[in-house]
């Protein structure tokens, strides 16, 4: 269920105002409309929602004066990325609106639809080919759905979205990032790579960032003097854009990334995790000079959790003594007979 179709879900069973940012008419009726237009298109409609209201200009402006001046009307918007739609309602809109994101489906989700033990049973699939409601509704087709989304998406609405000059550049550094998931990246080793300077590549990470492709993992840094301090880890909203995004569905046994892939899917599916369930949690990972590491640092009401991902249970693995016993932390190693724990905050 995409976010479209979850608002019209939400409104299916009352009498509301769809205005579709897509729509050239509806952009024209929209854009820097005053009160009494605003009043015209409105009617007598109590729900409204607006759809990619990001394509629609001045929407911020449009969207306070509804707020503003019509009271009894309950507004919806929605848009296909962070950048384009906070940035043109934030400010208009401050104090008044509540934000949500959507992301692909969660584990938790797929598995209160199709059932514990057939989520158990596909999870090397959905490793290799993620959770977007497309993909996970058309079985067979996975790599297909998956072309046309990075195609159209990726390449195409971020590159109008953000006004990207250099398509060649995106292309080139979404696959550096997809190759390196799981190790610390280098921005200046990132702009020899893709033949750009340090700040371009800062700037289309930020983009990659709002359009809900990658997310980042900052160093934890307190009390150690030989810590890594400003890495970051750059990780995948979704294993299927990754692993298609460098053309590589091989099943896991025959990959050399497989615990990439691991530390990506728990990873991502646990950031979804404390979005959804509000939870106050920080996100980090853990590194000395010395090469001691935790994947996945949590601080949360002041204590201190860390992780390691193990795609197979190892006996005795334990966490790097530094961590736990400077920061009192508690640990746990996680591997595909536990893993639900990690993925499912209660």
């Amino acid at each position: 269920m995409g976010k479209t179709t979850l608002i019209e879900s939400i409104l299916e069973s009352k009498d509301y105002l769809l205005l579709d940012g897509d729509d050239p008419k509806t952009r024209t009726l929209l854009t820097e409309a005053n009160t009494e237009q605003i009043r015209r298109i409105l009617w007598n409609y109590k729900y409204v929602f607006i759809d990619e209201a990001q394509r629609i200009e001045g929407i911020g402006l449009t969207m306070k004066i509804i707020t503003d001046r019509f009271k009894n009307v309950q507004l919806f918007a929605s848009g296909s990325s962070s950048f384009d739609l906070s940035n043109k309602i934030n400010e208009p809109l401050t104090g008044r609106k509540w934000e949500y994101q959507l992301f692909p489906i969660s584990w938790e989700e797929y598995e209160n639809h199709h059932g514990f033990l057939y989520a158990e049973q596909s999870l090397e699939n959905r490793l290799l080919y993620g959770f977007y409601p497309d993909v996970l509704n058309n079985v067979g087709d996975e790599v297909s759905i998956l072309r046309n989304l990075v195609n159209s998406y990726l390449y195409k609405d971020i590159l109008s979205y953000a006004d990207i000059r250099k398509p060649e550049v995106l292309d080139k550094l979404v696959q550096a990032l997809a190759l390196q998931i799981g190790s610390e990246v280098n921005y200046s080793e990132l702009a020899q790579t893709v033949n750009v300077d340090k700040n371009t590549v800062s700037k289309y990470i930020d983009i990659l960032e709002k359009g809900y492709i990658i997310f980042k993992l900052n160093s934890f840094s307190r009390n150690v003097r030989n810590e890594i301090k400003t890495n970051k880890k750059i990780y995948f909203y979704d294993n299927g854009i990754r692993n298609m995004v460098i053309g590589n569905f091989n099943p896991l046994e025959l990959r050399i990334d497989k615990g990439a892939l691991w530390e990506n899917f728990l990873i991502s599916e646990r950031i979804k995790q404390i979005e959804y369930k509000q939870s106050l949690a920080h996100t980090y990972f853990w590194r000395t000079k010395q090469q001691q590491e935790v994947d996945f640092v949590e601080e949360n009401e002041g204590k201190i959790f860390g992780f390691e991902f193990k795609w197979r249970k190892k006996n005795n693995q334990k966490l790097p003594k530094t961590f736990t016993e400077t920061y009192n932390a508690t640990t746990k190693i996680i591997d595909k007979e536990n893993f639900r724990e990690f993925v499912i905050i209660d």
